[in-house]
């Protein structure tokens, strides 16, 4: 009789948080819930009081966030690689983000792995000039490194195929079909002075920065005097200077600061609710909150920076030029006037990511850099 085989052991490391919050978590954990079936998953992650529990049959290992700043995050990081190397028994390693590659070479060699890039972090107004040089060198440690290199952005690809003659495979981002909104959850995220059933424009970030593009968005709909009611969603502690500033120009208009709206469920059913999406982001890897807002069926205005298009076409987002407030006012009013074909575009949108960038899907991608390259 065949004695049955283990399954392999991966880690994940570069994550931060589990359960998720923002974007590379928010990845890894829908990849992790389409393999453990087949795999023992380990993450490191922050310590969290959910987070032994929040995937049955998932290990963490759990670090406490130093406040620190840039300097916390890569102490956690480099707890994180020791532990690895001299407690971790694994057949692999799937390592997450820049920030976090900078310890790639410090990994045990005989240990397959798989790192993967999700933006070129540096091109952030958030960091400091020390921390753009540091991601340089994470991004140059994975141009360098032997293993497999994938990226979620297309366009990440190609800059790393014509700038450094570098092969990284294209692995997008999904959705699960699975994920869906919870009735009454968005509504202690409800402003108290708006009617229930008002209408409303959606803009939701993790953080709120400028990067994000939200200052585009209110001067578009400050030149038009919009009067129906805006609703941003995401968190304001990070950078008061840009929040003061969007709350600026905001001043007139009918904008409601939601704080951050989590858990995913409720940020969907505030995404049913609204009219229309508005994602105006100057820079991204490839936006998971994009395809989940597109699974709502909602329509979409959003810039028309490489992230984007390579995801959708125009006629399943209505796009407008990166940073011209101009020409989003010109989209803006085409909307109002064109009700029927927006929400049909919508609806195409939905229908591209429920059939094209599922994570049942793309798992099956990385479970064949898995099978390939662990350890026998």
């Amino acid at each position: 009789m065949t004695a049955l085989k283990s399954k392999p052991n991966i880690a994940f490391f570069g994550i931060k948080y589990f359960p998720a919050r923002g974007g590379t978590s928010r990845v890894a954990e829908n990849l992790i819930r389409n393999l453990v079936v087949d795999y023992n998953v380990t993450v490191y992650c922050y310590k969290h009081e959910q987070a032994k529990t929040h995937i049955e049959g998932v290990e963490v290992v759990q670090f406490p966030e130093i406040k620190l700043g840039n300097i916390g995050v890569f102490i956690y990081f480099f707890f994180c690689c020791m532990h690895i190397r001299f407690k971790g028994s694994y057949d692999v390693i799937h390592a997450h983000k820049i920030d976090s590659f900078f310890f790639l070479n410090y990994l045990p060699k005989n240990i397959h792995t798989i790192a993967t890039a999700h933006e070129a972090p540096y091109n952030r107004d958030k960091w400091s000039k020390l921390a753009k040089a540091f991601f340089k060198i994470g991004e140059k440690r994975f141009l360098n490194f032997k293993g497999v290199k994938t990226a979620i952005s297309k366009p990440l690809c190609d800059f790393y195929k014509k700038e450094f003659d570098v092969e990284v495979k294209f692995i997008p981002n999904g959705i699960n079909i699975d994920d869906k909104m919870n009735s009454g959850s968005s509504q202690k995220f409800w402003p108290e002075d708006v009617h229930p059933d008002s209408l409303f424009v959606l803009f939701a970030a993790r953080r709120i920065m400028g990067t994000k593009g939200l200052h585009t968005m209110l001067e578009a709909y400050k030149e038009i005097d919009f009067q129906g009611h805006i609703f941003v969603a995401g968190e304001l502690d990070n950078f008061p200077n840009y929040i003061k500033r969007v709350k600026k120009i905001a001043e007139g208009l009918n904008v409601s600061f939601l704080g951050f709206v989590n858990p995913l469920p409720a940020l969907l059913e505030l995404v049913d609710k609204c009219e229309y999406f508005v994602f105006p982001s100057e820079t991204e890897g490839m936006s998971i909150m994009l395809l989940e807002v597109a699974s709502v069926g909602k329509p979409i205005l959003a810039s028309d920076i490489p992230e984007n298009t390579q995801v959708f076409e125009t006629n399943e987002v209505l796009f407008f030029e990166n940073k011209n407030v101009k020409d989003l006012v010109q989209k803006i009013h085409w909307a109002n006037e064109n009700k029927e074909a927006f929400t049909a575009i919508g609806k195409s949108a939905m229908n591209k990511v429920r059939t094209s960038y599922t994570w049942n899907k793309i798992t099956r991608e990385y479970k064949t850099l898995y099978d390939t390259h662990s350890v026998q």
